[in-house]
């Protein structure tokens, strides 16, 4: 289990979101309120952006967020209208290295997952790996569901390059049903193509994890945010809706059923 967070709106400055709120993703790293299965976020983090070119960008660390001492000159200087962030619990037998840490990207996308699932190498990672292309496959740099999970939207949307990624999103949820069974998968998802950020709010055979978004906070003027737990506590945070799909623009947020 993990914590992640996202920003959509006006130009700001990285440690205005990452680390300046009451409730940042440094203090969750240390002192979560709504974590399960873990007591801290100690194995990793990182964050993503867009170039000038609407290229996606990311920084990678395997320290504990509050430990990095690059995080202080990054915050200051590098400005953007969208951030993605991440600080990582890693799932037991999961190596923390640089390419199990989040964010991952490709040419167009950002891709943050918060959650597990449920006996991933003895079961469900042939499943992925025998849908997978073997350009795809060959992408694959580290060994976490998250990346997996990733590879499969990437696959789905090569398959079909007509699809919307929330439909492209929907049709990677029920690919891993069918080959979950029985078996539990947490499946919180934040996602970004540089002009929209979707998040997704799902589990299967399981609670699903916490998520939060506000389009109304005074530390964010015009702005919109997402993350597993409410990082100020003046914004009108809401959760978003378990098996739901959440789409944010910088217009009003639109909210799709899974």
């Amino acid at each position: 289990m993990c914590r992640m967070a996202a920003y959509l709106g006006p130009d700001i400055r990285l440690d205005h979101f990452l680390t300046r709120p009451s409730h940042s993703l440094v203090v969750q790293s240390y002192a979560p309120q709504e974590l399960v299965y873990a007591k801290v976020n100690a194995d990793g983090y990182g964050f993503g952006w867009y170039d000038n070119d609407d290229r996606p960008m990311n920084y990678r660390s395997t320290m504990p967020i509050w430990s990095d001492p690059n995080l202080e000159s990054l915050g200051r200087g590098l400005e953007s209208d969208l951030w993605l962030a991440y600080i990582r619990s890693a799932t037991a037998g999961q190596a923390v290295n640089h390419s199990n840490t989040q964010p991952f990207y490709d040419d167009e996308l950002l891709f943050l997952h918060n959650g597990y699932i449920e006996n991933f190498n003895a079961q469900v990672r042939r499943d992925i790996s025998g849908f997978l292309s073997n350009d795809v496959r060959a992408q694959i740099q580290g060994t976490t569901d998250s990346e997996y999970l990733f590879a499969v939207l990437r696959e789905v949307l090569l398959n079909n390059p007509a699809l919307s990624i929330e439909e492209a999103c929907s049709e990677m949820l029920q690919l891993l049903s069918d080959w979950l069974g029985d078996s539990e998968a947490l499946l919180n998802f934040v996602i970004s193509d540089g002009e929209l950020i979707y998040a997704i709010r799902h589990a299967l055979n399981h609670d699903c994890p916490s998520l939060y978004y506000t389009t109304d906070d005074a530390q964010f003027p015009g702005a919109q945010l997402i993350a597993s737990e409410a990082l100020t506590a003046t914004g009108l945070w809401q959760p978003v809706p378990v098996q739901h799909i959440l789409i944010i623009s910088g217009d009003e947020p639109e909210l799709i059923a899974l």
